[in-house]
């Protein structure tokens, strides 16, 4: 069991560099929230397609089928299984279903055989020109699946995949410090409000580098749990949940002496101020490349605003 490997959630992808690395880690930062925007007020055709256009970006962008297939695999599964919950779940408009058209159809023909110009409320009833409505999809004994059920299980299951799978593209993609050093130039303007921009950097830098000694943590521990043989059957309910206990608390020291060995590795090397001892990582600068990223980015802006928008 490789966690790092099977599961890279938050991890860097150094090689092979595609043209997904190349690109200017503010672009990709402002592509990145509107991924996460795009979706409010907007309908579910703009949802699904915001799902399918993350696919098709990752398979035409070039990173290994060994890196994406097994995290889009388990995302896409839990997502239809949201899917198939929300849609059997009850829709909670508290209504009586009742069909569109009476049930007598000795009325319905005989309203559609009078003179409907004369009389525009019989034309309702005009099957010829009507096109069948259900608001039942799908029933079968307890089983009930309405038009208001699916649409919602639609919406619930696109965005959960858009919201997770998005960002970890982006940091798939993008380097800790790329990702700290484009932020911060985006955050510049809020200096004049004092606000700590370098800090900030800081602190979400150090948080992208413990991402992995978490993941590494967790699974020097579940392999030492293994290699133990521990026999659950015997231990019964209370013993797994003492064991688990005790590696939850194992877990939380070990990440506690992780931040202490780099706080301290900071302080030494002469860290005492936003301001001293700066590196600057990346040079940031806008290619021809970028640019054409920002027109695709214009172009996924106006497709939204025209057939995105929520329709009451």
């Amino acid at each position: 069991m490789d966690l790092l490997r099977s599961l890279p959630l938050g991890l860097y992808l150094e090689q092979p560099i595609t043209w997904l690395h190349k690109l200017d880690p503010r672009v990709k930062l402002i592509w990145l929230m509107s991924f996460l925007t795009t979706y409010i007020f907007a309908n579910t055709l703009w949802r699904i397609m915001l799902a399918a256009l993350l696919i098709f970006i990752t398979l035409i962008s070039g990173i290994p089928r060994r890196v994406w297939q097994k995290q889009m695999g388990y995302l896409l599964s839990v997502c239809f299984l949201v899917l198939i919950i929300a849609s059997l779940s009850p829709d909670g408009m508290g209504i009586d279903y009742q069909p569109r058209l009476p049930e007598n159809q000795q009325i319905v023909s005989k309203a559609s055989n009078s003179d409907n110009s004369k009389n525009p409320i019989l034309s309702i009833f005009n099957l010829e020109n009507s096109q069948e409505y259900n608001y039942v999809l799908f029933a079968k004994g307890p089983v009930r699946v309405t038009r208001h059920s699916f649409d919602l299980a639609l919406r619930l299951s696109s965005i959960f995949f858009t919201v997770l799978y998005s960002t970890t593209l982006y940091l798939l993609t993008t380097a800790p410090e790329e990702i700290t050093a484009g932020i911060e130039t985006l955050m510049r303007p809020l200096r004049r409000f004092k606000v700590p921009v370098t800090e900030i950097a800081l602190t979400l830098t150090l948080s992208l580098r413990f991402i992995p000694l978490v993941l590494e943590e967790i699974q020097n521990l579940v392999r030492s749990v293994m290699t133990r043989a521990i026999n659950w059957k015997k231990l019964g309910l209370k013993g797994a949940v003492k064991v688990w206990m005790i590696i939850a608390e194992r877990l939380l020291q070990n990440l506690l002496l992780r931040a202490e060995q780099m706080a301290n590795g900071i302080v030494v090397r002469g860290f005492t101020g936003p301001n001293k001892h700066r590196v600057q990582w990346h040079n940031l600068r806008l290619t021809s490349f970028d640019w054409l990223a920002i027109l695709g980015l214009i172009l996924f802006w106006g497709v939204r605003f025209t057939i995105g928008n929520e329709v009451n």
